[in-house]
This record gives C-alpha cells, structure tokens and sequence, in this order.
C-alpha cells in the first residue's frame, strides 16, 4: 500500500506542476517567450488567498476567486509593462532578463510587505479524506481536489482553445504573428489573454500547493516555478497534452526518488531525468519538431 500512497501522492504533485506548466507552455507556444516570473506569479497568488482569509474572513471560496483575479491583473500588467516592449528586440536574452528581474521584483515586493517569515497557510479544501482497503490507503481532501482540478482545467482549456473565437486567434497567433495581424487578429490583445489565462491558473496552483504544503514564503513558488518548466520541457513546451504528462511524471518521479532513495538527491533525480529524456528525444514526449525556414 506505501507505494500505492507515495503514487497517488507523486500525481498530486506532478498536477500542481502539470497546472504551473501550462502557463509556461502557453505563454511560449503563442508568444515564443520564457516567462520566468511565472514561478512568482504562484506565490502572490498564495498570499492573496491567505490575506483574503485572515484579514477579512473571506470564505476560502471567495478567496481562491480573489487570488485568480490578483494574479491575472499582475499576468496582464507585467506582460504589458515588462515584456511588450521588448517583444521586437533583437535579442531574446532581453526578455529573458527582463524576466528575471520581475522575479526578483515580485519576491522584495512581497518581502516588504509580508516579511521573510514563512506563514501558515489555512487549506482552502474541505472534502473529507478517502480511505480505501479498510483504511490501509488514505487520500486526503487536498489529493483529491488537486487532481480532479489539474484533469478539468486541462479539459476545458482544450476545448477552449480548439472550440472558441479566442483560441483559434491564440493558434493563428502561434504560427504567424504577422499573418494573424493582417487577418484582422489583435495580437497584443491575444499574447495579454495568453498571460491573464496562465496567471489566473497560476493562482489555482498556488492554492492547492499551499494547501497540500501548508507554508508560504516570498520564495515559495521559486522552485516550483523550475520544476513546472522543466514538466513543460519534459512533456514537450508548447502542448497542454504534454505539460499535464510531463508534470505527472515529474511528481510521481519526485515523491518515488525520495521515499526510495535520498530526499536530498530527489531534485538532482528530477533534473537527471529530463536531461535522459532531451537526450533521446529533443523536443520532450509530445512536442513537435519545427523546421525554421532561413
């Protein structure tokens, strides 16, 4: 039963990731840019939860809401004030850095206002514990919640994107900016939707992670933030397909290397993999190889 527990426990993980990397893997499928702030954006989302909570009482439904339309503010403004500009640049080292930098700005941010000790974190989820085979097998509310979450909202982004106005703009916009604006697309409005829907999820796992893991620091979505781009990596970046695979594995594959081999070598596990899986296949699992025209 331990590694029944440590499997289910690894696909709760690997949800919150596989809900982290979609945001990188939208953001980068239409914009073509790596949004490293996006680790961040979870953990303000977090804060917005617990203040919601525990300065105005808030009802944690209420203030998952709340903290969906903080971060989704925050994915537009920063998309507009800090890479918009810079999307025609020469160079593609100027947005990634640009992107570093509103990472460390978000974090002394919320180090000024909050300060450096971790909070405890109130969980949001109140769906009682599952026990299976006479109890021998328990799955927590938050288990539960996490994964069904992870499976809707990868369900009805699909759909989104495949069945709506908005979603065919998002793929004609992935494959040619320039052709898609002399179509008569908005393509500032499209790439500010790209990041408003991958903030407002970034918010939601931020949530859940917290709730799962009941403490929350300036730094808390740093490493998070890496392990949900490397799923998206891992899955093959720009697939919503892929970063809900990639981020599975990537749990499942955390919680088995540190209940069988080392906590502390677990990250160093995470990473060896994925450089295996480049190794073999370059693009990740389901990514697709693009031919550049010269």
């Amino acid at each position: 039963m331990s590694f029944l527990t440590y499997l289910i426990n690894g696909i709760s993980l690997g949800s919150v990731y596989a809900i982290i990397a979609l945001g990188y893997t939208m953001v980068y499928g239409i914009a073509k840019m790596l949004n490293f702030a996006h680790g961040d954006v979870i953990m303000v989302g977090g804060y917005a939860a617990l203040t919601m909570m525990l300065s105005y009482g808030a009802h944690p439904l209420i203030a998952v809401l709340a903290a969906i339309v903080v971060c989704t503010l925050l994915g537009i403004t920063i998309e507009a004030v800090a890479y918009r500009p810079l999307r025609e640049a020469a160079s593609p080292l100027a947005v990634l850095i640009t992107a570093i930098g509103v990472s460390y700005l978000l974090q002394n941010v919320v180090l000024l206002i909050f300060g450096s000790s971790p909070k405890s974190f109130q969980s949001v989820v109140s769906v009682p514990d599952l026990k299976l085979a006479g109890g021998a097998l328990n799955i927590s509310g938050e288990t539960i919640v996490t994964i069904l979450s992870c499976i809707i909202i990868m369900t009805v982004l699909t759909l989104f994107i495949n069945k709506t106005k908005a979603g065919q703009a998002m793929l004609a916009v992935s494959e040619d900016k320039g052709a898609a604006q002399l179509m008569g697309i908005n393509v500032n409005g499209t790439i500010a939707l790209t990041f408003a829907i991958g903030s407002g999820l970034a918010a939601i796992a931020g949530v859940l992670l917290c709730s799962a893991y009941p403490s929350l620091s300036p730094y808390t979505g740093s490493m998070p933030g890496i392990k949900a781009f490397v799923a998206a990596v891992f899955g093959g970046i720009g697939s919503i397909p892929g970063a809900m695979i990639g981020g599975a594995l990537l749990g499942v594959i955390e919680i088995l290397g540190k209940a069988y081999i080392s906590s502390q070598l677990a990250d160093a596990i995470v990473f060896a993999v994925l450089i295996i899986v480049l190794l073999v296949k370059p693009t990740g699992l389901l990514g697709k190889k693009i031919q550049e025209k010269v």
